[in-house]
């Protein structure tokens, strides 16, 4: 399914002894920007967690945010303080300070002692094997929401580019009834301009410049071309995902053809309707963004 880079996910995991959730959100991003926040006990499987994250979605700027809470009688991750030790140091340094009529310290005492060697003991916390489970589980239902939001906003960016692709080619057929009045324009302004000079002008000749300067203004292979742009861009938005890029491709080469026909227009109602399709091909370059 073609997904959107939009989306979020969050899921929920309990153990004997904690409550584990995991949130994930993604916005739009040209490569994979996966930014992750993991409470330090589950630090070892942060690269697992990331390479699940990033084969599930694909590209996008993507956080990851797994948060533990302690259910009673949980140990806690952390550490303590070695009494004993911190009381010798701080003796020492209490009597240093006395000796020294060094009364001007830049921190608290207590401060110091704590950055001295072994005065904190940390306490490493055993993750059973049924909590990691339960991360893994929670990582992946949390991936699998986050792409289900994906897929629905996919389908609805889907629809909105494809109205506009319709609205495109409805505009390029305004176009026709229009050509044949700039022909009969210009083929007038031509001849009022050569009774203005008096000349006689051979008619044969004249309909010959005519026909050859007109073909300067034909717009019938970007017409062309144009429809077979719109057509390829229906046929690659029915695939079945990862189709962002080739679609904003498809729009560059839709943009060359609408230019083209603006620059050989040289008619007013034709340059208005120009700039209408226009108008809808930046909408439907910045929706394109945010599609996978």
């Amino acid at each position: 399914m073609i997904k959107s880079m939009t989306g979020y996910g969050r899921a929920e995991r309990h153990t004997d002894q904690r409550k584990i959730t995991v949130e994930i959100k993604s916005l739009n991003s040209k490569q994979l920007d996966l930014s992750t926040r993991i409470p330090s006990i589950y630090r070892e499987k942060e690269y697992e967690i990331r390479n699940t994250v990033s084969k599930a979605v694909g590209r996008g700027k993507v956080d990851l945010f797994v948060t533990v809470e302690n259910i009673a009688g949980a140990k806690t991750a952390g550490g303590s303080i070695n009494k004993e030790l911190f009381k010798t140091y701080y003796t020492q340094l209490v009597e240093l300070q006395r000796e020294l009529g060094d009364q001007n310290a830049t921190e608290p005492l207590i401060t110091t002692v704590l950055r001295l060697p072994d005065v904190m003991q940390t306490e490493a916390v055993v993750v059973s094997d049924q909590e990691w489970q339960a991360l893994t589980d929670a990582v992946n239902e949390a991936v699998d929401n986050l792409n289900k939001f994906r897929i629905q906003e996919g389908e609805v960016l889907i629809k909105d580019l494809l109205k506009r692709i319709d609205t495109i080619q409805e505009l390029a057929a305004q176009i026709i009834p229009l050509e044949g009045e700039r022909i009969e324009t210009v083929r007038t302004r031509l001849m009022e301009n050569l009774k203005a000079l008096q000349v006689n002008v051979d008619s044969n000749r004249f309909e010959q410049e005519i026909i050859y300067y007109l073909e300067k203004f034909d717009i019938t292979e970007e017409k062309v071309r144009l429809k077979q742009h719109c057509d390829y861009f229906r046929t690659v938005a029915g695939e079945s995902e990862g189709v962002g890029r080739k679609l904003g491709f498809i729009a560059q080469e839709m943009g060359r053809e609408i230019n083209t026909t603006g620059s050989k227009a040289n008619h007013a109602g034709i340059q208005k309707i120009v700039v209408r399709m226009k108008d809808e091909l930046e909408k439907i370059k910045e929706q394109l963004l945010n599609l996978l």
